[in-house]
């Protein structure tokens, strides 16, 4: 099946991949079971500032962040903002509970489950960054359609920010790079690329903070790391 067939995230409407990996240790099942509920977005209803921090700031959106430690830096630099992060794997769900109460982050909010249920009750132009960060590539083309980079929640995405917010989108994949590149170059109306030259997507910015899987892509599999970053017009 081609990316060019009906179809994405937001017309699927079923989460593909791995839930949950090795059993959790006791401390991680407390987190989930104990400090998750104290932390997670309403189940319905919309999703404000002032109703997750009781003010209104800035938000960020993580789409799927592993293990939360992207989130966590972010949360950690800039503690006067809010950082919801959604990820379906509940292993990478219990490190980064473990990340915001160890560091002591309360501007983080936490959705174990679909990023699009919750991205989709944020009320639109409200969100000041987005952050797509090496999702789950999906090589097979007849798989295309289950990549998050796809035309459906990039318009989502587009809406939920506020004009001159910004989407950033890494990956260490060719196959997924030339894809998204490709959904991009068809988003013209709404995104500004915000390169000038090949060293603005072979280097991290400055406030983009290297991850474990990041690491081992470029150390151990010797992965080129591409970095993208999107302003909403």
């Amino acid at each position: 099946m081609s990316a060019h067939k009906p179809g994405d995230p937001t017309t699927l409407n079923r989460l593909y991949g791995r839930s949950i990996g090795k059993p959790l240790r006791a401390y991680q099942q407390g987190l989930v079971d104990e400090f998750l509920p104290k932390i997670s977005p309403p189940l319905g209803g919309p999703v404000t500032s002032r109703g997750l921090f009781g003010d209104e700031r800035p938000l960020h959106f993580e789409i799927g962040f592993g293990s939360g430690e992207h989130m966590a830096d972010r949360a950690d630099l800039l503690p006067d903002h809010g950082f919801i992060g959604a990820e379906p794997f509940l292993n990478g769900v219990a490190a980064a509970l473990g990340h915001a109460k160890d560091r002591n982050l309360p501007n983080i909010r936490i959705h174990h489950g679909d990023a699009l249920d919750v991205l989709s009750r944020i009320p639109d132009g409200a969100l000041s960054f987005v952050y797509l960060l090496h999702p789950d590539p999906w090589p097979k083309a007849r798989h295309a359609k289950r990549r998050m980079m796809n035309d459906g929640p990039v318009n989502m995405i587009a809406e939920k920010l506020k004009p001159g917010g910004e989407f950033r989108f890494g990956t260490d994949h060719d196959i997924y790079l030339r894809h998204a590149l490709m959904i991009m170059r068809g988003q013209t109306d709404k995104f500004e690329w915000l390169a000038e030259g090949p060293s603005d997507w072979q280097n991290r910015p400055g406030g983009w903070s290297e991850t474990r899987y990041e690491r081992k892509a470029r150390t151990v599999f010797k992965h080129e790391v591409w970095y993208f970053r999107y302003r909403r017009k």
